[in-house]
């Protein structure tokens, strides 16, 4: 079956030629329709540049164009005519299958959730990120800053989204979930993360128990659950972490003649290094909870990030994931056990 994927040709740090780019390249992997948003008089010009035909893609325009500063409310109400809310609507006509936009986060989570609507029994969307792991693995980390005010269901809803999107996307029957929190005892944290342990500890969900930021990326926990503003800081932290770590190693190994060849001689061993903590080869973060397929890719995307967050859509499509969500959150959700806590 063939997919067709729009993507926000306007958003992100490299936009237009990066996102172009990387359309062309996954257009080329993939074999899917691609739906180019954005003024068209530029994709038009950026295709030529690339030396590919219009004819490859449908364009639609949309000349409007979000800032990463603009506050999402106010921008998409305003901004009608700009690629993300353009994009999102087509994606609710049911024009396109799935949407991906690397421009501001906080618009395409408030036009996905106004427009779209949630899935049926999911209270706030959450956005998912994989990250890797020391142990050569992922763990999907939900949330990282769609909602920095969470209550308890929502974070036990966000461990049933991850799992459902773990086990489909990622290939791993039945994975574990962790709160991140201050301890791994049950009694550490919030009030709220004290209730939401109780929570998964009364659910199906083979939950691992609390999880401490430290570890992170030890590969103990498939799934990681924290409310948005956590998630974020988290996220930001552990990013600065790989760059600050690989610019000190570089410089290190600069020094000196022996460094200099050491340097070379790995540059095999480096390149595989760089791609296992290389945020674009992970591509985007899907959207979930939201009723429909949004993948969000990192503000810097690439060209490389572009087409894996398209694939990462594609994906996503095959395993209808937003189904299967539906079915699980109203499973556990309705057991006489999860709502005595939630009363409580």
């Amino acid at each position: 079956m063939s997919y067709k994927v729009g993507i926000d040709v306007s958003g992100g740090d490299k936009a237009p030629e990066a996102i172009i780019k990387g359309a062309i390249l996954a257009r080329e992997e993939l074999k899917e329709d691609i739906v180019l948003f954005g003024p068209q008089d530029e994709i038009i010009r950026q295709l030529e540049l690339n030396n590919v035909s219009n004819n490859g893609f449908e364009v639609v325009d949309a000349p409007g164009k979000i800032a990463m500063a603009e506050s999402p409310v106010s921008a998409i109400r305003k901004k009608k005519d700009s690629s993300i809310v353009v994009g999102v609507n087509h994606l609710k006509k049911n024009k396109i299958d799935a949407f991906v936009s690397c421009g501001n986060t906080g618009a395409v989570v408030c036009a996905s959730t106004l427009s779209l609507g949630l899935v049926p029994g999911v209270e706030r969307p959450g956005i998912a990120l994989t990250i890797p792991t020391k142990d050569m693995g992922v763990s999907l980390v939900v949330d990282v800053g769609a909602n920095i005010d969470c209550k308890p269901l929502h974070l036990l809803q966000y461990g049933i989204m991850a799992s459902i999107y773990y086990e489909l996307v990622l290939g791993k029957k039945n994975p574990n979930i962790g709160l991140l929190n201050i301890g791994e005892e049950a009694s550490k944290g919030l009030g709220v993360l004290k209730k939401v342990h109780k929570l998964f500890e009364s659910s199906t969900l083979n939950f691992f128990g609390n999880l401490e930021a430290r570890k992170l990326a030890s590969g103990d926990c498939d799934c990681i659950v924290c409310d948005g503003f956590m998630g974020n800081i988290a996220l930001k932290v552990l990013e600065s972490s790989a760059e600050l770590v690989g610019s000190f190693f570089l410089q290190a190994m600069k020094k000196g003649i022996f460094g200099k060849l050491s340097l070379l001689l790995a540059k095999r061993n480096l390149l595989e290094f760089k791609r296992a903590v290389d945020y674009a080869e992970y591509g985007g973060a899907p959207l979930l909870g939201v009723d429909g397929v949004v993948i969000i890719g990192h503000g810097r995307s690439n060209s490389t990030a572009v087409k894996n967050a398209i694939k990462a859509a594609v994906r996503e499509l095959k395993n209808d994931v937003t189904a299967q969500i539906n079915k699980k959150i109203n499973e556990i959700c309705q057991n006489p056990k999860i709502k005595e806590i939630l009363e409580a």
